[in-house]
């Protein structure tokens, strides 16, 4: 028993009263001859004042009541912190950049005619964005017969043809012909000069994105060459609902095959609804989306979701961060190169560094050397 109770008891009326009684009844037993003292009046017993129970009670509940809301409230303020502690951790491995890149310019690519009655939605390459260094152009192209893109030259930089839906045939004056296919590439660098066609190779519409890099000033006269993959042979990976063909540079671990003379990444990728993908960029490089098909929120959670024909050039970081919250695939191509923070002069098909050498390739090409030799001569089959 403890003390609190054996006070409670000891003021109850009940047990008071029941010692008092016991008190009074106690008698003394004393010889009959003997004549009882006088006895003392006794001082009346101090009244003590007992608690009434159904008072303490109420103050009992009461402060029960106050120590529970107390442990309650910590309670509460524990798995609030733990809470913020775990969204803090969650948003970490959410974002596993420290400088991740954010979209700093949003442009919608719209269509416009281009060579013999191609139509292309151009989005780098028009005066909001005259180049993104090192990329000078990029043209999602859609072509039926008998439109294309007839005999032409290039010198001072590289072409990528990824082939979204459909074929095109290309052929040059120094005796390459190809047709690629749906899924296929074709990394073509015209260095010093090259004389090409470029024409669809079957019915209904044909589909693709076509890319321009610009090559240092080192590279600009070398031969050229040509990069060619079949679907089968692009590198690709799959993790967490987000599918990726790598046209260049490395995802998921997995990296490409193709040689860039300009350091590049080109990645498509193909999102399923409710993922998401957090892509490393090397720090220092130029990069973009280019949105083919769907929407997604690109750079921050909480951003407005972009749609199909957009190219979202991001700013600097160590890489990029998006969302698929909606209902259906999001396919985008994500580009970046490293910067050759070189002048760049152009004019139409040929680009270099100085006016000098953009007469210099007219001449070249018009009279038939420095790499144009055969142009005076050939022309496509187209």
């Amino acid at each position: 028993m403890t003390r609190s109770m054996m006070r409670l008891f000891s003021s109850s009326p009940i047990y008071t009263t029941s010692r008092l009684g016991r008190i009074s009844t106690t008698r003394h037993h004393l010889p009959a001859a003997a004549t009882p003292p006088k006895r003392r009046a006794r001082p009346p017993l101090p009244c003590t004042t007992a608690s009434d129970p159904t008072k303490s009670k109420p103050k009992q509940l009461l402060l029960l009541l106050i120590v529970s809301l107390i442990l309650l409230a910590a309670l509460l303020v524990i798995r609030a912190a733990m809470s913020s502690s775990s969204s803090s951790l969650d948003a970490t491995a959410a974002v596993p950049f420290e400088k991740p890149r954010t979209v700093v310019k949003k442009l919608l690519a719209e269509s416009q005619p281009e060579g013999d009655g191609a139509t292309v939605r151009r989005s780098i390459g028009r005066p909001e964005l005259r180049n993104l260094d090192p990329f000078l152009m990029l043209d999602e192209f859609s072509v039926s017969k008998p439109a294309g893109f007839p005999d032409h030259p290039h010198r001072g930089f590289e072409t990528v043809t990824y082939m979204l839906d459909g074929a095109f045939t290309h052929q040059d004056f120094a005796g390459h012909k190809g047709t690629i296919r749906t899924g296929d590439v074709q990394w073509m660098t015209a260095g010093r000069g090259i004389v090409h066609s470029e024409m669809p190779a079957a019915d209904g519409v044909q589909k693709g994105l076509q890319l321009w890099i610009n090559l240092s000033s080192k590279d600009k006269m070398i031969e050229p060459r040509y990069q060619e993959l079949q679907s089968k042979d692009i590198s690709h990976a799959e993790k967490d609902g987000v599918e990726v063909k790598i046209i260049a540079g490395e995802a998921f671990g997995v990296r490409s095959p193709v040689y860039t003379r300009t350091p590049t990444m080109y990645m498509d990728f193909t999102m399923q609804p409710g993922s998401q993908l957090h892509q490393p960029i090397p720090e220092g490089w130029n990069a973009f989306v280019y949105i083919i098909d769907g929407e997604g929120v690109f750079g921050r959670e909480k951003a407005s979701p972009v749609t199909a024909h957009h190219c979202l050039v991001l700013g600097p970081g160590d890489g990029l961060s998006l969302w698929n919250k909606s209902g259906k695939p999001l396919r985008f191509a994500l580009v970046g190169g490293q910067p050759l923070n070189e002048p760049v002069v152009q004019h139409g098909p040929f680009v270099m560094n100085t006016r000098a050498e953009i007469q210099q390739a007219m001449e070249d090409y018009y009279y038939g050397r420095n790499g144009f030799e055969k142009a005076r001569h050939w022309s496509s089959a187209a």
